[in-house]
């Protein structure tokens, strides 16, 4: 149990920003550019596949990529400017990891992939940008072989179900100077969807993605109908007082959690398997009250901590109205197995932070906000058989073994 907790702890330092050292197990030894009039793609050369990190930057424009456990080659040097791309730079970053930019003309899409190495005891990791048009033979997914028993690349996603609150003919809240509420939930999902795709290992799914209007509870089955490991609800708060400011986050509560459960249990012939499978049509009435209520025990209690992180990241963005996670009834959070928040962003109803919500800018720095605390709460939590919960397993046996070795 000691043995156990200290893991943890080590594992909790590392990703808090601890440096701790670990041995390069991968070479950069060449980057080629390969550059087409709306586009580009930079091609990585190295010893072996390793895991990477790809993220975007503004002013300029840059792409960066982290190569985990990853030196350079002795003698290697980076190409010109070529095309769209301004230039290619990098530097070492603290843990072993080798951080790659690539400057750009202006905004580009970004898409990273292994492909077949051209000669034996290589990998090719290539970054394409912008509408590049490559052969079928040139983008065929690479395949490493593995032991029987080691985790592959087929480490499942995690996925997200944004909602955009209200739609369609339901506008929800609206401000003094006529913004609707369903028009700046909508900018904000699209912007969180946005950054979740861009993280290796997530995935968002939008329960929508225009002006219509859903249904509550066909807001849920859509996110069940994906197999979502979290559900969440964007909103921007009303009241009649114009000077309340500030965002909340809100959970299910144990009175909802008790209604919901009485619904799925007068009518669980119809009901879908909860997430694990586990299948209520088949079971007695105390055996299934008693299943539902430790999934929803159990689901509540994620859900509180992944939006304390939520909550907490939100604190940097702006003023937060409430300083704890609430709990509330609210209908879109009644999933009784996926982890659910309802996220009020501000206070539409606020004439400051009406002008606010109206801006790109604002709508990026909330979804920044919200996928920060969703990241941060599935790097420590992931779900069993995802990219994640590899990633955590390895940083453990890194620190592990780093430790077993010190004198």
């Amino acid at each position: 149990m000691i043995r156990k907790a200290f893991y943890s702890l080590a594992s909790a330092l590392l990703l808090s920003g601890w440096q701790v050292g670990f041995a390069a197990t991968a070479e950069l030894r060449k980057v080629e550019i390969t550059s087409a009039p709306q586009g580009a793609q930079v091609t990585l050369v190295l010893s072996t596949a390793t895991s990477e990190k790809t993220f975007q930057l503004d002013g300029p424009d840059r792409e960066v990529i982290d190569l985990r456990h990853t030196r350079r080659a002795r003698g290697l040097r980076l190409p010109s400017a070529d095309g769209l791309v301004t230039d290619i730079h990098m530097g070492a970053q603290p843990g072993g990891t080798l951080r790659l930019v690539i400057g750009m003309k202006g905004p580009m899409n970004a898409n990273a992939v292994w492909l077949p190495a051209e000669d034996k005891g290589s990998a090719r990791l290539v970054i394409t940008l912008g509408q590049f048009v490559a052969s079928e033979a040139s983008t065929r997914p690479l395949k490493i072989a593995r032991a029987a028993h080691a985790p592959g690349n087929s480490a499942r996603e995690i996925v997200i179900a944004v909602d955009a609150g209200h739609g369609g003919q339901d506008p929800g809240a609206i401000g003094h100077r006529g913004t609707r509420e369903k028009d700046v939930t909508l900018a904000i999902a699209r912007a969180l969807a946005e950054r979740i795709n861009g993280e290796p290992g997530m995935r968002a799914v939008l329960t929508r993605n225009s002006d219509v209007f859903l249904e509550l509870r066909e807001r849920i089955r859509r996110a069940r109908a994906v197999k979502a490991d979290m559900f969440i609800s964007i909103h921007a708060d009303s009241i009649v007082d114009r000077t309340i400011s500030g965002a909340s986050v809100y959970v299910l509560s144990e009175k909802g959690a008790t209604s919901e459960a009485a619904r799925w249990l007068a009518d669980r012939e119809n009901a879908a398997d909860l997430m694990g499978g586990v299948k209520l049509d088949d079971k007695d009435n105390t055996l299934a009250s008693v299943l539902l209520d430790l999934s929803q025990s159990a689901n509540i209690d994620a859900s509180m901590t992944a939006a304390e992180g939520v909550l907490s990241s939100l604190d940097g963005v702006g003023q937060v109205r409430k300083s704890q996670v609430q709990q509330a009834a609210f209908v879109v959070l009644k999933n009784p197995d996926i982890p659910s928040m309802l996220v009020e962003t501000a206070y539409i109803s606020n004439p400051s932070e009406e002008l606010k919500l109206r801006t790109p800018r604002q709508q990026g720095k909330l979804a920044d906000a919200i996928f920060v605390g969703v990241r941060s709460y599935f790097e420590r939590n992931p779900p069993a058989g995802t990219r994640f919960a590899q990633e955590r397993h390895s940083t453990i046996a890194s620190v592990d073994s780093g430790l077993a070795a010190t004198p």
